[in-house]
């Protein structure tokens, strides 16, 4: 989690929403998520900004408490948490397989959206998770389905209003939108996979 990282950029993105400037008033440390969690339970840090399994966990061990929930608490709940990217020259050169693994996942989108039992027994069944229990509640969570419903040109102008908001980047959130992006694949899956 070092400063640039994408655990850095959303927080100082959400910091810069409130008014907060992330680059004087808010002292980053970038400590492994075990130590992170490990210095928060001890004081010596402020906050943590999590992924699962880590808030899961530290909610069952009594520790802080929730500041921030980006499924619930808006705005930030009417965007997508999670975008995909591709290299332009691959999707060029590759267009096939760049929207065949495009659809795959969105299937297991849908496989975590309409059977996270199944999702979470398969991710701790292949070693990428612990414990069914937190992966089962993490999965539950998390909004798969609104990916039909939410406008990925909306989630990229939020997030690069905010990031530009906080001086992280100079671009317009217009010019990103017109330079890095091509939803043509997504709109033509949207209509093969009815949902």
């Amino acid at each position: 989690q070092e400063l640039g990282s994408v655990q850095h950029v959303f927080i100082a993105s959400m910091v810069a929403y409130v008014g907060l400037d992330p680059r004087t008033d808010i002292k980053f440390v970038t400590p492994p998520p075990a130590e992170a969690k490990r210095l928060l339970a001890a004081g010596k840090v402020d906050a943590f900004l999590g992924f699962p399994p880590d808030p899961q966990e530290l909610r069952a061990a009594g520790i802080g408490h929730v500041v921030l929930n980006s499924t619930l608490d808006r705005p930030w709940s009417q965007y997508f948490c999670c975008m995909i990217a591709a290299n332009r020259d691959f999707v060029r050169k590759h267009p096939v397989a760049t929207k065949r693994a495009l659809r795959a996942l969105l299937k297991a989108n849908a496989v975590c959206a309409l059977e996270p039992e199944r999702a979470a027994r398969m991710t701790v069944e292949r070693g990428f998770a612990e414990r069914y229990d937190a992966t089962l509640e993490t999965l539950k969570s998390i909004p798969y389905a609104r990916w039909r419903d939410y406008d990925p040109e909306d989630t990229l102008r939020f997030y690069a209003l905010r990031l530009r908001e906080a001086g992280m980047i100079k671009s317009t959130p217009q010019r990103i939108l017109a330079q890095g992006t091509d939803w043509r694949f997504l709109h033509e899956l949207k209509k093969e996979l009815k949902g």
